[in-house]
């Protein structure tokens, strides 16, 4: 899968496990949800390391555990 479905799919599974909609994630991190949308839909190509950061921020965890995921392992990357 490409790097930015993978985002997408880190994003949803952490509001899962959170039970957080996309307004919660809002407003614990401060990303506009329709900046929130456009990542979930691919309109603003790949997100920001800063809006990465801030999202992190709101799901109390940092960039690492993140991208601590099977998600992001070479293998499953591909460009």
């Amino acid at each position: 899968m490409k790097l930015e479905d993978a985002v997408i799919l880190r994003i949803e599974q952490l509001c899962l496990e959170r039970k957080m909609t996309k307004y919660k994630l809002f407003k614990a991190s401060g990303v506009p949800q329709s900046t929130l949308t456009s990542i979930k839909k691919k309109r603003s190509g790949s997100a920001k390391l800063i809006t990465l950061y801030w999202i992190c921020e709101g799901f109390d965890i940092s960039l690492k555990e993140f991208f601590d995921s099977p998600l992001f392992q070479r293998e499953n990357i591909e460009e």
